[in-house]
């Protein structure tokens, strides 16, 4: 299992200005704007994740968890779930089979095109059979791809495969359309896995992107908890205060209607 630890040059520096743009973003946002949160690459109980749960049970708000299934084990989900509690807040949901690229060239992708059809569809049955007897009822076939890309036959396989609604990332939902049937809630702001080299910068992007996402009337936040620093900590807890009371915003989930 190889998981990047780099923490973005945004948790470098002080965010209270950070907090207010944000803030001020917000309440520039329509009424009923939805907003949801998913956390990527879980699979493996660490402090990190473990702390990061315990903020969404402080405030009371849904977390989508993409687990990666070759990396759950029932000893590890045991650990998660007791972590979990019996709070209902928590998607469990489907990442990858391995989080592993197949790709040889151009972008990271294990669900990419330089794969056979077959052998990404029994990749997505097999990820989906190992949550669901791991997990049980817990489980909802919701999918988040690796890297947030996928290509056209492996949506035509998702759909086929029965999974309920997919997630990535909104600039995939424009390359790679999905068929009809099959729902797509995109992400479309990123707090950890960033490339910027200059916090200033990296403040900037973010706050771009949480504007654009306002306009949009959809907010999906994607959060990394391997790349958390106790300043990104601090951040998500202060955000997650704000957006939980805050009027305008509307809280949706994959597995609810």
């Amino acid at each position: 299992m190889i998981v990047k630890t780099h923490i973005s040059s945004l948790w470098l520096a002080p965010f209270e200005d950070g907090v207010k743009r944000i803030s001020h973003i917000l309440d520039t946002a329509p009424a009923e704007t939805e907003i949801f949160f998913r956390a990527d690459d879980v699979g493996v109980p660490g402090n990190n994740c473990r702390r990061m749960m315990d903020l969404f049970i402080k405030h009371n708000i849904p977390l989508h968890m993409a687990v990666t299934p070759a990396w759950l084990t029932q000893g590890r989900w045991e650990v998660l779930r007791q972590w979990a509690g019996e709070n209902t807040l928590f998607c469990w949901h489907q990442h990858g089979w391995q989080h592993r690229s197949h790709q040889t060239s151009g972008k990271n992708s294990e669900f990419g095109d330089q794969r056979p059809a077959a052998e990404k569809k029994a990749d997505l049955a097999k990820g989906c059979q190992r949550l669901s007897t791991i997990m049980g009822a817990d489980f909802f076939p919701a999918f988040t791809p690796p890297w947030n890309r996928f290509d056209a036959q492996t949506g035509e396989a998702l759909a086929e495969l029965g999974y309920a609604c997919v997630s990535r990332s909104v600039g995939e939902q424009r390359k790679v359309p999905l068929p009809d049937t099959m729902p797509d809630i995109p992400i479309n702001v990123d707090l950890h896995t960033r490339n910027e080299t200059d916090p200033d910068h990296g403040w900037d992007a973010l706050a771009q992107e949480f504007e654009s996402a306002v306009q949009t009337g959809r907010i999906g936040i994607m959060l990394h908890h391997q790349r958390m620093n106790p300043v990104a900590i601090n951040f998500l807890d202060t955000c997650l205060s704000r957006v939980a009371i805050h009027p305008k915003m509307k809280h949706i989930r994959f597995d609810l209607p």
